[in-house]
């Protein structure tokens, strides 16, 4: 069978694991990565065994499919690029820093059938993948995504950052529209937001509660569920994941009439699981797990937040 011919573009913290996990792969062939850094392309390039370019417009006739992870800013010329050449996309999130510009990507990939898929990782998380059926209907949610300062992705808010991945997560699972926001944050090392909460209000009565911050002392993922008879934790890092379920038959306990399930998941490769996704997708031509549209979607939300952010006191309201 053809190989699948592939290049990464942009090689700093994240680009070179994308390049490791295809390089891995039997189907596919790493025919090159792209970075402005030639010095910092190289060392990669040579490791992998593939080429280095420092345009991705050079290699524009020579792939079928790419991974995009340079800055957000540069998201959109760089994917309009690859999409009017026939070229399928992994996007890292956010998938632009527009609503046009992501509706534009989504308009083209539609008009030629090809494949956006956007890098939301944490989907790719096995306890998230081993929840699928036991998160039914959740009424109130509770996410804290936490970490130490690291000097990466501060060109952005950590709204854009780190609480997109839980915002991306939290529209899966709630499944109904946004009605209101209410946020607040406030920049502390960084030009951007640092720290931020926000309370979403969806249409069908779910309430979340999500804080992200890149200013802790210590790295926490985690994201509680409240639904009908049902208590569902995720610890993300662990990764673990902690079900309390009705039960008539469960004697003592914490709580009267609940089962308590402590249930350890295995902890996996998410990068390699969705560069594994989104290659089958685009061989078997088939719709991504993480699509242009849902990237949109909490693309919508985190900028929602931020211009609540940015007007204190003044909900954001659809």
């Amino acid at each position: 069978m053809k190989k699948l011919r592939v290049a990464v573009i942009g090689t700093g913290y994240l680009g070179k694991f994308h390049a490791e996990k295809y390089a891995q792969m039997d189907e596919v062939e790493l025919i090159g990565i792209v970075d402005i850094d030639q010095s910092v392309s190289e060392k990669i390039a040579k490791k992998f065994n593939t080429a280095v370019y420092t345009d991705h417009r050079e290699i524009l006739d020579r792939v079928d499919a790419v991974s995009i992870v340079v800055p957000t800013s540069a998201h959109f010329p760089v994917a309009k690029d690859c999409l009017e050449n026939r070229i399928d996309i992994l996007i890292e999130k956010p998938i632009t820093t527009s609503i046009q510009e992501a509706d534009e990507l989504i308009s083209i990939a539609d008009s030629k059938n090809l494949i956006i898929q956007v890098g939301h990782l944490e989907r790719f998380n096995p306890a998230v993948v081993a929840l699928q059926n036991v998160i039914m209907e959740p009424m109130f949610i509770e996410s804290h995504r936490l970490s130490v300062y690291k000097d990466r992705a501060t060109d952005v808010s950590v709204v854009f950052d780190l609480m997109i991945h839980d915002i991306d997560i939290i529209l899966t699972l709630v499944k109904s529209d946004v009605k209101t926001i209410h946020a607040s944050g406030s920049p502390v090392i960084s030009d951007h937001v640092d720290i931020a909460n926000a309370r979403i209000e969806f249409e069908n009565g779910c309430v979340a509660n999500v804080t992200a911050s890149r200013i802790s002392i210590k790295n926490e993922r985690k994201i509680r569920l409240f639904q009908k008879n049902a208590y569902i934790s995720i610890d993300f890092a662990k990764p673990e994941v902690t079900v309390i379920q009705q039960n008539s038959n469960a004697k003592g306990g914490l709580i009267p009439g609940m089962e308590v399930k402590h249930i350890n998941i295995n902890k996996g490769d998410a990068l390699k699981d969705e560069i594994s996704s989104f290659v089958n997708a685009v061989i078997k031509r088939k719709t991504p797990e993480v699509t242009g549209m849902m990237g949109r979607n909490a693309l919508k939300v985190a900028l929602s937040t931020m211009k609540q952010i940015r007007s204190p006191g003044r909900p954001f309201i659809k």
